[in-house]
């Protein structure tokens, strides 16, 4: 086959070229939706990749799981979350994250803005340990690369709006900061401002969604600069939003009541759950069709 590693040249000295090339064909097999009984047997009997320091490695389900989410093949991710829940969302080896503190799929997932796949790995998650289950949920991603973001400051950056309604019903703080102190609404308002012409439902869908989330006194590093440009941020915006954002004015009524239902969703029902939510279907956040 042509994914077969030979050692060559005596016992214990591997051919690191042969196993660059049985690597590579797991990657093509991924990104070429395989079976996935075809994918296991070669992650689990057939290819290695090359770790720093002459290491050879069998693929973990977790670095399966990372090649899955690029290529988005979803039932490969499926099989992967079902039958290895914990090593499925394990940290990955070197070779695979530059940051060994944690682990990157959420991240990943919103990335390459892989909604199904994120609903799966949410879902898994919900089964770990209240502890395990913050640390994924609000996993910091390297500060060097990645700026110390969540999975939920990524979500806003990229203008995501079914990932981070995703996120923030199963659980996502959207409290935390950045490295260099922004919330998610900050990232959020940044890119409102960046290119206002550009994508603008999808920007104030995503606002709305975290206005049903985020706690009244939230403080954010934006906040002055709504308040010293407003006719700025009130065309770009709207009123109500505005008013709303810097304090001048409590949310409508709509969003109160929104907040109070939203809470009484748990997030192992989430997002399934809104289709019960005594609101007539264009008031709902988002029409979320995942399969359960």
């Amino acid at each position: 086959m042509p994914w077969s590693v030979r050692w060559v040249g005596g016992p214990g000295a591997q051919s690191q070229k042969q196993c660059k090339k049985s690597s590579f064909a797991f990657y093509q097999a991924v990104r070429d939706l395989l079976p996935v009984w075809f994918l296991e047997d070669m992650r689990t009997m057939e290819v290695f990749h090359w770790e720093d320091g002459g290491k050879v490695s069998l693929y973990s389900p977790s670095e399966a799981l990372l090649y899955a989410l690029v290529h988005d093949h979803q039932p490969y991710a499926r099989h992967l979350l079902a039958k290895f829940p914990q090593s499925a969302l394990a940290v990955p080896s070197q070779s695979f994250s530059c940051c060994q503190a944690s682990a990157p799929h959420l991240a990943m997932a919103v990335r390459y803005n892989r909604v199904r796949v994120l609903f799966r790995i949410l879902k898994a998650v919900q089964a770990f340990p209240p502890a395990e289950r913050a640390a994924h949920l609000d996993r910091r991603g390297c500060s060097r690369v990645e700026g110390g973001k969540t999975a939920l400051h990524l979500a806003c950056e990229l203008v995501r709006p079914e990932c981070l309604l995703l996120l923030l019903g199963h659980g996502a703080s959207p409290c935390l900061r950045d490295g260099v102190g922004n919330t998610p609404l900050d990232t959020l308002l940044q890119q409102v401002c960046h290119a206002p012409a550009a994508n603008m439902r999808a920007k104030l869908l995503c606002l709305d969604c975290l206005f049903l989330f985020v706690p009244q006194d939230l403080r954010f590093a934006m906040k002055q600069q709504l308040l010293d440009d407003r006719q700025q941020w009130q065309d770009l915006l709207g009123e109500s939003r505005f008013r709303c954002l810097v304090g001048l004015a409590p949310p409508s009524l709509f969003v109160g009541a929104m907040r109070v239902l939203i809470r009484t969703i748990a997030p192992e029902h989430f997002p399934e759950a809104l289709d019960d939510l005594p609101l007539p279907h264009f008031l709902k956040p988002l029409d979320l069709k995942l399969e359960s």
